[in-house]
């Protein structure tokens, strides 16, 4: 069970860091909330797939997940640092986060999971067990995260998106380089 919980900590550091970036621009309690449960879905149902894709389609995937999770999220943070520019010339308030951007941060987030999952199907780790675990401790990461960011961005909400923007492109450089 140790183990596990550490996997699932291992594998919600991304969220966390994802999530303190969000935090800073996002106070919506209930945007929050579906962040949270969003982080915790798709870390919870990726290990799943992983293990139901299999090594024949996971095998080619398994050294490039962490690259494609990473670009992801370079990609949706220059999004978002563009859109936050577009804001200061239009307003000074940060857009609220779309669902589709909340989609693609989460999935390229978990994408490392899928060779969790296929780890976890050659051990003696209960599936439910494990998916549940890392759900919940994703959930907990991820609402940690965003408190966290929410408390920084009421000291630096001028700059709130550019920074969100900026821990996504970090969080990605890092997971792309293995560090996550």
């Amino acid at each position: 069970m140790l183990e596990l919980l550490l996997v699932a900590v291992a594998v919600g550091l991304g969220n966390f860091a994802a999530a303190i970036g969000i935090g800073i621009s996002e106070h919506d309690p209930r945007a929050r909330l579906r962040v949270g449960l969003t982080f915790g879905l798709f870390e919870g149902a990726m290990p799943l797939v992983g293990l139901l894709l299999g090594r024949r389609f996971a095998g080619p995937l398994g050294s490039k997940a962490a690259l494609v999770g990473g670009a992801l999220l370079i990609a949706t943070g220059i999004y978002g640092f563009v859109q936050a520019r577009r804001q200061h010339d239009d307003a000074a308030a940060a857009a609220p986060l779309r669902l589709r951007r909340l989609l693609l941060i989460a999935a390229a987030l978990s994408v490392d999971n899928l060779i969790v999952g296929l780890a976890l199907g050659t051990s003696q780790v209960s599936l439910l067990g494990a998916v549940v675990t890392i759900a919940v401790v994703s959930v907990l990461m991820s609402m940690a995260g965003l408190e966290l960011g929410s408390r920084l961005g009421a000291r630096f909400e001028r700059w709130a998106g550019e920074i969100g923007a900026a821990v996504l492109v970090l969080v990605g450089a890092l997971i792309a380089a293995g560090v996550f």
